[in-house]
């Protein structure tokens, strides 16, 4: 078995057994186990694995699995989590609180926004490319509206 699929198992075993808050967290405890990687290899892994934020039991924000993403409401997460959007020609930029934009760009890519060309996510801040200026405008005017 090759190092990535060895680091993907551990990943998922990592965020199985422990309330997993943040990429930090999750690199110490990768570390902890022999894996010494960077936050952008883990980032990348966790899109991968289509890993996301979601609201635990006990109120905290925590990294979930894919099939536990599906079962949030798009709208509440978007209405919850996001702060603002806006367009420059074909690019969304869609600004949440801290955290939270790798749940909401997953639900985003699940909706299957026909507008949408391909998307990525920092710690606050969702870039979506859109096709075209006209698609981008489409899609401020309709994510503007679930705030």
């Amino acid at each position: 078995m090759n190092e990535k699929k060895k680091r993907h198992q551990e990943i998922l075993a990592i965020i199985r057994e422990n309330e997993i808050i943040n990429q930090e967290k999750l690199i110490e405890q990768l570390g902890i186990r022999g894996f010494v990687v960077t936050q952008a290899t883990v980032s990348r892994d966790m899109n991968q694995l289509g890993l996301g934020k979601a609201l635990s039991d006990d109120g905290v924000y925590r990294y979930v699995f894919p099939e536990k993403l599906k079962n949030i409401k798009f709208t509440g997460l978007f209405s919850q989590a996001v702060k603002s959007i806006d367009a420059a020609m074909n690019i969304v930029v869609i600004k949440t609180y801290g955290g939270m934009a790798s749940a909401v760009c997953i639900a985003l890519d699940l909706k299957d926004i026909p507008q949408i060309a391909g998307t990525i996510a920092g710690d606050d801040t969702i870039f979506v490319a859109a096709r075209t200026e006209a698609g981008a405008k489409e899609l401020v005017d309709k994510l503007r509206k679930l705030l």
